[in-house]
């Protein structure tokens, strides 16, 4: 993609996803995602009513009258962003590639924690961490992040979520809030990742899916490709049994991943690329308040 049209596209999600991150976002975000606790801001005389566990003992002894330590909010929050770049994202049927709603989504919750003041960084991962861009603030930082969401290319097709939760743990020494965005295709078993990834940060996952993953349309015969491994196949949509188990396929994969988000104990969302993804996160963030 040439850099001027790549340029164009940045402005045209900076404006569509700053726009919703100021005006539908701006108190939802900061609700939904908490700082780190509260930390020391300064002592002040004792005053009555105070909670005399917060004398500092201290100040106390050297001025000979009590003192205690006055504490805020820790609200600054690092938020990191696991982008799923494998062959399966490059999918979609009705509105929109899989990869593009990840875009935009990304973007979002990136200007929405900009206008907290918080930091922002993104893992790109595969079957291997593609690119690691360390927390940074600031609005030329996210037009960066964009840019690389909208342009990059990964070395690999396929996917190992597992990898890169555990690269999370390990790279991020203090707690964030963190966001996996992924179709979640992934032929490993990620559970055990995720819940020692969800302990030691705030994890978010969300799905990204696109409805013909999801129901065959009766077309006839239509040839198949699967994203990641490259091999095709023939399958014969009339038939109503090919249909229904492929349905029946769908819903035992989402009940499985369903089961490891709540069994990990990570809020998560699902949204379909032709739906409205504003209500999916909004619908998140309350369920977080």
């Amino acid at each position: 993609m040439e850099t001027s049209e790549i340029l164009k596209k940045v402005r045209k999600i900076e404006i569509k996803t700053r726009g919703l991150s100021n005006n539908i976002f701006a108190g939802q975000y900061h609700s939904a995602f908490k700082g780190r606790g509260m930390a020391f801001s300064e002592v002040r005389e004792y005053q009555f009513g105070d909670d005399i566990r917060d004398i500092d003992w201290n100040v106390t002894a050297r001025f000979n009258k009590p003192y205690i330590k006055v504490f805020e909010e820790e609200r600054e929050l690092t938020l990191m962003l696991l982008v799923d770049v494998s062959g399966s994202l490059e999918f979609g049927t009705i509105k929109q590639l899989k990869r593009d709603m990840v875009t935009e989504i990304a973007a979002t919750l990136a200007f929405s924690a900009m206008s907290n003041n918080d930091k922002i960084g993104v893992i790109f991962f595969s079957d291997r961490i593609e690119k690691f861009i360390p927390p940074k603030k600031g609005r030329k930082h996210i037009l960066c992040i964009i840019r690389e969401l909208i342009d990059f290319r990964p070395e690999s097709q396929l996917t190992n979520i597992k990898m890169a939760l555990e690269y999370l743990t390990n790279v991020m020494k203090r707690r964030c809030t963190a966001f996996v965005l992924s179709d979640f295709i992934d032929k490993e078993n990620f559970r055990n990742a995720m819940t020692i990834a969800n302990r030691k940060h705030d994890l978010v996952a969300v799905q990204i899916y696109d409805r013909r993953v999801a129901e065959l349309p009766p077309v006839g015969l239509m040839k198949v490709k699967d994203a990641e491994t490259g091999v095709e196949q023939w399958i014969d949509t009339s038939s109503k049994a090919v249909r229904n188990a492929h349905y029946s396929w769908w819903m035992n994969r989402q009940a499985e991943l369903n089961d490891t988000f709540t069994k990990s104990n990570v809020d998560s969302v699902s949204v379909r690329t032709d739906q409205d993804y504003v209500k999916a996160l909004l619908n998140l963030f309350a369920k977080r308040n």
